[in-house]
């Protein structure tokens, strides 16, 4: 154990002498029921010889005097706990481990296809998802023809719940009425180098239709960029028909999967399984020295537990 400010251990003199002065002073008026009586046999035998019964001196019991002395000091032992906790004890401990941020960009379409059911049910499922990450960075880029980056990787999730309701594609400009999904890749990839944050980098990819900037080779230049910038890519199909396997062959590249999701439960299903393939990650911050107040606490309290019994019976009596 070490101490922040050790020469306040100095002070541990005061309540040393204070108990030094409680065990060597002299017992004061006592009475007959705490010590023994002896007859008095000085003299020529005076005293009371008829009655049988000697004058009573102070002569008592070495036992009641220390269980006396004990409760007294018991403040004492308070005051020196008090003292110690002012010193800084400090022990060196492991702490919890610190967790790695992931910084997750959802990149959602919002064209004219994706009105209705389909929004409804990728906005509860992204909005369950933040809820499941917290601790996470999470960023929202909005797509049809054109992109928005609706809001910048932040780690307050509430933030992206809140947005949620401004990404309804009913309430979209005519400019995004279109689908380019390379495009907004690239522009999340943009976003997420720009910003620089340390960390694993995952995009989520919502989308229901075919992309047109995908095909004659344009999905294997746009997943190289994203391996270099050490991004994976997650694409969930909000739609009957099969995925496209331009989009697919992407997202493969970059180490990701593809998923068909057309209702709450099976798009929840496969943000939970996201989860359990990315699951946050831990590391060891190493060993720091931290406040060790508990033993100090716990002794002070019982000995301020102990001077309370004693305050019921043992005490010195006023008389």
């Amino acid at each position: 154990m070490t101490f922040t400010h050790p020469w306040v251990l100095l002070v541990l003199a005061l309540p040393v002498l204070l108990g030094w002065m409680i065990v060597v002073r002299e017992a004061g008026l006592v009475l007959p029921s705490d010590h023994e009586p002896t007859l008095d046999r000085a003299g020529d035998g005076g005293g009371d010889r008829g009655s049988g019964r000697g004058a009573s001196r102070g002569h008592g019991h070495p036992w009641i005097r220390g269980v006396l002395a004990f409760f007294e000091a018991a403040p004492l032992v308070v005051l020196a706990a008090a003292i110690v906790m002012l010193a800084g004890p400090q022990v060196m401990k492991q702490p919890k481990q610190e967790r790695l941020l992931t910084n997750i960009q959802i990149c959602m379409d919002v064209s004219g296809s994706m009105t209705g059911r389909n929004y409804e049910v990728a906005s509860r499922a992204i909005e369950d998802f933040t809820h499941a990450r917290e601790g996470d960075a999470f960023g929202l880029t909005l797509f049809g023809t054109e992109q928005i980056r609706w809001l910048p990787l932040t780690k307050d999730l509430q933030a992206v719940r809140n947005a949620m309701p401004f990404a309804d594609p009913s309430t979209q400009p005519s400019h995004m009425g279109g689908t380019r999904i390379g495009a907004a890749l690239r522009f999340c990839r943009a976003n997420m180098e720009a910003e620089g944050a340390e960390g694993d980098r995952m995009i989520i990819l919502v989308s229901d239709g075919f992309s047109a900037d995908l095909g004659s080779g344009q999905e294997n230049e746009i997943a190289d960029e994203l391996l270099e910038s050490r991004i994976v890519v997650y694409y969930i199909h909000v739609d009957e028909s099969e995925a496209p396997s331009e989009t697919t062959e992407l997202v493969r590249q970059t180490g990701g999967e593809s998923f068909r999701a057309t209702d709450d439960q099976s798009i929840k299903a496969v943000f939970r399984h996201i989860d359990r393939m990315k699951p946050a990650k831990y590391a060891s911050v190493g060993t720091v020295p931290m406040d060790h107040f508990g033993p100090l606490a716990i002794v002070a309290l019982a000995a301020l537990g102990l001077h309370g019994i004693g305050l019921l019976g043992m005490r010195y009596t006023p008389w």
